[in-house]
């Protein structure tokens, strides 16, 4: 069942609807965290524009989306490879 529900970024309200309590939470964090790190680049930048902080706010939530999805993908590659190791180890003394 969709819900609607309204959402602050960066000062500034946007209305979405999300199908469950699960997406919504989601949204809300997000959100929640895109926000802190706006406040961060606000004190750290004064002066810039509100378009230059989103852009770097955007920049560092992708490095950060990139460099864990690196990881989950090296993380997979260790578990196929443990498994054939463990597949031959198992094949070799005959269990």
């Amino acid at each position: 069942m969709d819900q609607k529900i309204s959402l602050k970024i960066a000062g500034r309200a946007y209305n979405l609807t999300v199908s469950t309590p699960e997406m919504e939470q989601l949204y809300r964090r997000a959100a929640d965290n895109i926000n802190n790190r706006f406040a961060k680049y606000t004190k750290e930048h004064p002066g810039k524009n509100i378009q230059d902080l989103l852009s770097m706010v955007a920049l560092s939530e992708t490095v950060l989306r990139l460099g864990i999805q690196k990881e989950l993908e090296t993380s997979k590659s260790d578990e196929l490879q443990l498994e054939q190791d463990l597949a031959r180890y198992l094949k070799e003394t005959g269990k």
